[in-house]
């Protein structure tokens, strides 16, 4: 299906959204392996099918925004995989002494990369009007794509989109959105501060705007926001809403919460909270656009948020006397990579330290055997009502 169709009213629409996180997008990529299968199973189709022919909305942050263009592209998750277990070394290519006084990495290997996969499914039409990258307005993207990014430059998150109809992509506009390179946009998804320089962008004539990761925004997680970019009337798309009518899979790419019961309060001075803020922030924001899914969405998988509220399955009975009305069908999938996180997936042999970090690039193979046990929970009842 093209994007055109995609933006037709439907009986139901379907949405996916995929975590920031680095090199663990690979455990990302193992679930959504199992769902591309299965998916392929319920609906009998060749393996020609792909996410982006069952999907009508992607969004992705970070690391969840490179394998969202993928998916949007039509790539299948074979290849997401191999172009990650490729080019995972240059994704993190280290930068120069010197440079490591501002970021770890450098950014020009993960910036050819992206440029040369995407620009690979640049349109011949395109291609004769002299256009020279897949831009976001492009026809090779067979889905709507959510890109979120910080601009560092105005001090806001931006949650790019390539739907049509959002005001700051009309085509009378003298610089749409629609105009910026796909992999530039990705590139800014990713820059993490500290990780990886900010991406110089030139919206429209000579504005330039620097973009760092949009994980360091509330939009890590981008699953709640997604949902409001597809029905909020501002962004002119107005899906309707209804557990029969709208299903969001959302799928993370691991949490490491760092507890400490020895903290001692000596211990936290300047250095401390400077190292422990931003991922504490982090992590509350993704927890809070699970939460925020779970009350306004029907779930029907995922982990306990703590032991107050508990995963808010609801039965049938506790739905029914539900006082919030439910405005979509909701699962997430994701891990836990501590200890006990660890030893429950029954990978007593994985060290959590290994797959916590993000550039952990060493450790692909054991991010990947996370993401499979995870994906055993994936289930077709998961996507009951969406299978037609």
């Amino acid at each position: 299906m093209t994007l055109a169709a995609k933006l037709e009213p439907s009986p139901v629409k379907r949405l996916l959204a995929l975590d920031g996180g680095g090199i663990r997008g690979t455990l990302t990529i193992e679930i959504l392996a199992v769902i591309e299968d299965l998916l392929r199973r319920e609906l009998h189709r060749d393996q020609s099918f792909v996410l982006a022919d069952y999907f009508d909305y992607i969004a992705g942050t970070s690391t969840g925004a490179i394998i969202a263009a993928c998916l949007s592209l039509g790539m299948p998750i074979s290849q997401v995989r191999a172009f990650y277990e490729a080019n995972g070394a240059a994704m993190f290519d280290k930068a120069s002494l010197l440079r490591r006084f501002r970021y770890k990495f450098e950014d020009d290997k993960l910036a050819a990369k992206l440029r040369d996969v995407f620009d690979g499914f640049l349109p011949q039409r395109e291609r004769e009007r002299g256009q020279q990258h897949v831009t976001l307005g492009s026809e090779a993207l067979r889905t709507l794509l959510l890109v979120v990014m910080r601009n560092a430059t105005t001090d806001s998150p931006w949650p790019l989109s390539n739907n049509p109809r959002a005001r700051y992509n009309a085509p009378d506009r003298p610089y749409s959105n629609l105009q910026i390179p796909l992999w530039q946009l990705v590139r800014a998804s990713t820059a993490a501060p500290t990780y990886f320089p900010p991406e110089e962008v030139v919206v429209g004539k000579g504005q330039s705007f620097l973009f760092v990761d949009g994980g360091v925004t509330t939009y890590n997680n981008p699953a709640f926001l997604l949902f409001l970019m597809a029905t909020v009337e501002a962004y002119q798309l107005g899906w309707p809403v209804g557990v029969d009518k709208m299903l969001l899979i959302s799928v993370g790419t691991g949490t490491s919460a760092g507890a400490n019961q020895n903290l001692d309060p000596s211990e936290m001075n300047l250095l401390y909270n400077a190292a422990s803020i931003p991922s504490a922030l982090m992590y509350a924001a993704l927890n809070e656009q699970d939460l925020l899914c779970r009350v306004f969405g029907r779930c029907r998988i995922g982990s306990a948020l703590d032991r107050e509220v508990g995963n808010l399955i609801l039965t049938d009975e506790e739905a029914k006397r539900s006082v919030l009305p439910k405005h979509f069908t909701y699962a997430r999938y994701n891990a836990e990579l501590t200890r006990p996180g660890l030893d429950a997936l029954g990978l007593r042999d994985i060290e959590p330290e290994h797959v916590q970090q993000l550039d952990s690039v060493d450790h692909i193979g054991e991010l990947q055997r996370v993401g499979r046990e995870i994906a055993k929970t994936v289930d077709a009842s998961h996507f009951a009502g969406f299978l037609k």
